[in-house]
């Protein structure tokens, strides 16, 4: 069997057994499209399939873009990544930590690497923690003026995450949280412009990703990949169901460009768009354009530094913690692999990507010089079955 059928084959079954209503995969090798597949629906109730255009919900496979909006902005001098945040954003100048139920000034200043690496202390909801309280209570704000015309906007966002205490002193450890939605805020300070227009003139214009975006527009709509979760049926089987909830203050409809344009989980796109932003990091920063000029978004040493990020020793105990990384540390958004013999799955030194609640993934290995982007749209996805699947047959035949 050659790869695209097994691949194919795989993804039939995961469709069969309610893994995921629908899924695509694209691979590309040395800058070369190895294979295209496609299974199952994109709207189950529409009977609309899974197609090469159809837009899906990113998540948090947006956290990469954002990490390439700030290096851009640190090759021109425009921050420089040891600064502290409240340079840019005021609100973070007086910062707390949380130790033993109560609050304490912190004794270190939040810096913007601290963002990119996730070493903030700024967590996602949670009720398990004071910090992660916090943040409950903004994001639930967020819900509860997203529909209306005061809704947060990304600066507020961020002001009001700093309010809040960190979990723990910038720098002391490692936790996954709302370090992404403040550095669009951190961008936007810097920049002199929103982040969604940032994006918009810095990378998506200039690599022709014409179907990302922070919303999908009328014209669009009929592409938009429907959400679906997993449902137990009174016989014990299993089965899947339409999903019509908004998660972290994000429209499921996305049919208005939001006030909040979320660094950490806003974006929609197609496999197609994405591949142009990792083709982009795999060529050094370097990427062909629609005109078939060359755009030149990043350095050669910009995407090195970008991509190879690595926790100190006390962070990763951190991270280790978090999920199946196993041989992967963090840094600029993303997961970097070590050691490519600790994992559960295959893998290769060097490789770096981040994958979406929804189940969306990207991976670039730059020593196979391959790319693995899939689309699915589940709820709380992430990376799952499927996906080390697909991954184990892509590496084991290619790499």
């Amino acid at each position: 069997m050659n790869l695209k059928a097994q691949l194919e084959s795989v993804m039939r079954q995961a469709v069969e057994s309610c893994e995921a209503a629908g899924v695509n995969l694209l691979v590309e090798k040395d800058g070369e499209e190895i294979c295209y597949c496609e299974t199952g629906m994109a709207d189950v109730e529409k009977q609309k399939p899974m197609r090469r255009d159809t837009i899906l919900r990113l998540y948090s496979q947006t956290k990469p873009v954002t990490a390439a909006a700030v290096m851009i902005l640190m090759e021109r001098g425009v921050i420089d990544l040891c600064q502290p945040v409240s340079d840019f954003l005021p609100a973070y100048g007086q910062l707390k930590v949380w130790e033993n139920g109560s609050l304490r000034p912190a004794q270190t200043q939040l810096r913007v690497f601290d963002l990119l690496k996730m070493t903030s202390g700024l967590l996602y909801p949670d009720m398990q923690t004071d910090a992660g309280r916090h943040s409950m209570a903004v994001f639930l704000e967020m819900d509860r003026r997203l529909f209306t015309d005061h809704a947060m906007t990304t600066r507020e966002v961020a002001d009001a995450l700093a309010g809040g205490g960190l979990a723990f002193e910038p720098g002391s450890s490692w936790q996954y949280g709302t370090s992404a939605d403040v550095l669009g805020a951190v961008v936007e300070a810097a920049s002199g412009m929103s982040f969604a227009a940032f994006l918009k003139k810095e990378l998506f214009d200039p690599l022709g990703m014409k179907d990302t975006a922070f919303w999908v527009p009328a014209g669009k709509q009929d592409r938009l990949a429907s959400v679906y979760e997993t449902v137990t049926e009174p016989d014990g089987t299993r089965g899947l169901q339409l999903y019509t909830g908004n998660h972290l203050a994000i429209r499921n409809d996305m049919k208005e460009e939001p006030a909040f344009a979320s660094g950490g989980a806003g974006l929609a796109s197609t496999l197609d768009d994405y591949m142009k932003f990792a083709r982009m990091l795999m060529n050094g920063g370097a990427a062909p354009d629609v005109a078939a000029a060359c755009a030149r978004i990043l350095r050669p040493a910009t995407v090195r530094y970008m991509t190879t990020g690595e926790l100190t020793d006390v962070q990763q105990q951190g991270f280790d913690r978090w999920q199946n990384l196993e041989g992967f540390s963090y840094g600029s958004l993303m997961r970097v692999c070590k050691n490519p013999s600790r994992p559960g799955f295959a893998a290769r030194k060097g490789e770096y990507g981040w994958e979406g609640w929804l189940g969306a993934y990207f991976a670039n290995f730059p020593e196979e010089r391959l790319t693995i982007l899939m689309g699915t749209q589940k709820r709380d996805a992430g990376t799952f079955a499927l996906t080390r699947k697909l991954r184990n047959i892509i590496l084991t035949s290619l790499a």
